[in-house]
């Protein structure tokens, strides 16, 4: 259950949760490969980690460029794809153009890199939903709905894929450079209301999703799951 020598791919690794999770893996003795669609993104990254990482440009609306990138290289033992942009807002209020871009890109992006991506037997891809699947939100609705097709997505691959595991993290309000675009105080009084709001009174950070990612690339009898991260707010 080591991850030393593994081969691991972080697709949406230059920052937030896939950062997070090359960090982690990277301690744990992995050689971990991260890749984004901002090759000036992946550079910072890289070096952020202190060269420790190989970085890759990446597009997961781009088939082309997933089957080159796969066809290059040997089999990953590990895949984690946390790679998104979406934009949120009521149903009536979101423009059709951004509710088709926001669900091509979070989960036709998962679809086409879990269909594109070599992975060894025994090793694994993992997914990222949210916890608004199981927790609806007015204003969220498309949200919900995407992360929902992708936990349902995890559960058909992990029997299209075995012996390959496929597995699904699915967060609740993680800190990350997302929200850098609010001002210092109003950033840190939504997290604060949020955090009071949470049965362990605090928001995540990319290093709390990580441990879960790597317990999905470590224990070989998982494999169809959606574990959630966030905090008991699904539960509030």
């Amino acid at each position: 259950m080591s991850l030393t020598d593994h081969r691991i791919l972080v697709v949406g690794g230059s920052s937030g949760i896939g950062f997070g999770v090359a960090e982690a893996a990277l301690a744990a003795g992995a050689r971990v490969t991260i890749a984004s669609r901002s090759g000036d993104k992946v550079a910072a990254a890289v070096a952020r980690l202190g060269g420790r990482a190989e970085g890759v440009t990446l597009d997961t609306g781009n088939c082309a460029m997933l089957a080159e990138h796969f066809a290059g290289r040997d089999a990953y033992d590990h895949v984690f794809c946390s790679a998104a942009r979406t934009k949120v807002a009521a149903v009536r209020d979101l423009p059709l153009e951004d509710a088709y871009n926001s669900v091509d890109s979070k989960f036709w992006g998962a679809y086409r890199l879990a269909r594109a991506a070599r992975i060894r037997d025994g090793g694994s891809l993992t997914l990222t939903s949210g916890f608004l699947s199981v927790r609806p939100k007015a204003g969220a609705a498309i949200q919900g709905a995407i992360n929902a097709g992708i936990e349902g997505l995890t559960r058909g691959l992990a029997l299209e894929f075995a012996p390959v595991r496929v597995n699904c993290v699915s967060p609740g309000l993680v800190e990350t450079e997302m929200y850098q675009t609010l001002d210092g105080d109003g950033r840190r009084a939504m997290f604060d209301g949020a955090a009071a709001k949470l049965p362990v009174g605090r928001v995540g950070q990319p290093a709390h999703i990580a441990i879960q990612a790597l317990a999905f690339m470590t224990n070989p009898y998982m494999t169809g799951s959606t574990v959630f991260v966030e905090g008991g707010g699904a539960l509030v």
